[in-house]
C-alpha cells in the first residue's frame, strides 16, 4: 500500500507544483488504484508515474474548488482510451454529479465503462463504503464549501486456519475446526488435547489512512485522524501568515501538526502548498510542523509514501 502524490500545489498550479490528487496504491491489495482529488492537469501528471489510469477504481473528491476537480473530465475520458473498461465509481459532494454530466455531455463524450456518481451532503460523520477489506468513513471538514476528509480502513486481518496440518493429523473439516478457529481447545477422542495455537496463524491489526480536503483546524480532523498509520493534510500557509489561513478557511503547517500530534497520527504528509512557498521556502513549513510532530515531510510532485506493512496481534 502506498501513496502517490500527483498534485501538491494549491489554487493554481506553479513551476514546480500541479493542483491537488493523490492516488493509493492498492495494487497489493486489490489490484486497483484509488485517487482523492483530480486537479487540472491530473492526467499530464499520470503520464509521468507509475499508474495506469485504467486500474482506477475509484475518485474520492474532498471539494468542489476548481483545483480539486478541473482534471476530472479529461480523467474521465482518457479511462476509456487507456483500457479501463470496468466499472468506475465517483464520491463527492452534492453538486460533483450535475459538474461531470455538463461536462460529459457538452463534449458529446462516450465512455466505454459504466459510470457511477455517489454524492453526499451528510452534516456528520458516517461510513461512505465497506466492503469485507476496507471501510471508508468521511466527515464534514471547515472551509469556505463543503469540504470533507476521508478515513480509510484497512480491517484487520484474522489469522488463517492451517487445514493442512490438521488433515495430516487425520482431521477432516467439521465441528473441530470451528472450535479451533473460535480459539477454544480440542480434546480428540484418543485423548489427545490440542490448542488452537498451534492451527492459527498469525492475525493482524488495521491499518489508516486519512486524507483530507481543506480546512481550518477543528474537531473532525482528530475523529478522522486517530491513530491513523498517515494523515495528508493541507498546509497551505507557514504559521506567519495564519492570518490568511484563517481568512480562508485553510491551515497553517503547524496546525497540521498540532492535530496530527493530538490525533495520534504516526506520520504527518504536508500538502496543498501555497505557490508563495517554492523552493527552500516550501521547507520552512516542514521546520515549523516538525517543532510539533517529528514524523512529518512535505510532499512534492510524484513523492511516493509507503504505508508501514500491518503489525502483528498476538
Amino acid at each position: 500500500m502506498e501513496l502517490y502524490f500527483l498534485g501538491t500545489g494549491a489554487g493554481m498550479p506553479s513551476k514546480e507544483r500541479n493542483v491537488t490528487s493523490v492516488m493509493l496504491n492498492l495494487l497489493a491489495e486489490r489490484n486497483v488504484y484509488w485517487m482523492f482529488d483530480c486537479g487540472e492537469g491530473t492526467q499530464h501528471q499520470v503520464l509521468r508515474a507509475p499508474v495506469k489510469i485504467g486500474k482506477l477504481e475509484k475518485l474520492f473528491i474532498t471539494h468542489l474548488h476548481g483545483d480539486h476537480i478541473y482534471g476530472l473530465p479529461g480523467l474521465l475520458t482518457s479511462r476509456s482510451y487507456q483500457g479501463g473498461d470496468t466499472p468506475f465509481t465517483i464520491y463527492g459532494p452534492k453538486g460533483i454529479k450535475a459538474f461531470v454530466d455538463t461536462a460529459l455531455q457538452v463534449s458529446d463524450a462516450h465512455l466505454t465503462y459504466e459510470l457511477t456518481v455517489h454524492e453526499f451532503s451528510e452534516p456528520d460523520a458516517h461510513i461512505l463504503f465497506e466492503d469485507d477489506q476496507f471501510q471508508i468513513r468521511i466527515a464534514p471538514l471547515v472551509h469556505r464549501v463543503d469540504s470533507y476528509g476521508y478515513r480509510i480502513v484497512e480491517k484487520p486481518q484474522a489469522g488463517k486456519l492451517d487445514t493442512v496440518k490438521l488433515k495430516q493429523l487425520g482431521i477432516e473439516s467439521g465441528p473441530i475446526y470451528g472450535k479451533i478457529k473460535r480459539g477454544e481447545p480440542v480434546k480428540l477422542a484418543d485423548g489427545t488435547e490440542l490448542s488452537a495455537e498451534q492451527f492459527i496463524g498469525p492475525s493482524y491489526a488495521e491499518r489508516v489512512i486519512t486524507i483530507l480536503g481543506d480546512t481550518q483546524p477543528c474537531d473532525n480532523v482528530l475523529l478522522l485522524a486517530n491513530n491513523a498509520e498517515v494523515l495528508v493534510h493541507e498546509a497551505t500557509f507557514a504559521e506567519q501568515r495564519k492570518e490568511l489561513a484563517v481568512k480562508y478557511y485553510h491551515s497553517t503547517a503547524m496546525d497540521a501538526a498540532r492535530a496530527a500530534k493530538e490525533a495520534g497520527a504516526k506520520a504527518l504528509i504536508l500538502t496543498h502548498i501555497s505557490s508563495r512557498y517554492q523552493g527552500e521556502q516550501a521547507e520552512q513549513l516542514v521546520a515549523e510542523a516538525k517543532q510539533i510532530h517529528m514524523e512529518t515531510y512535505l510532499a512534492h510532485d510524484h513523492y511516493r509514501y509507503e504505508i508501514p506493512g500491518r503489525r502483528r496481534q498476538t
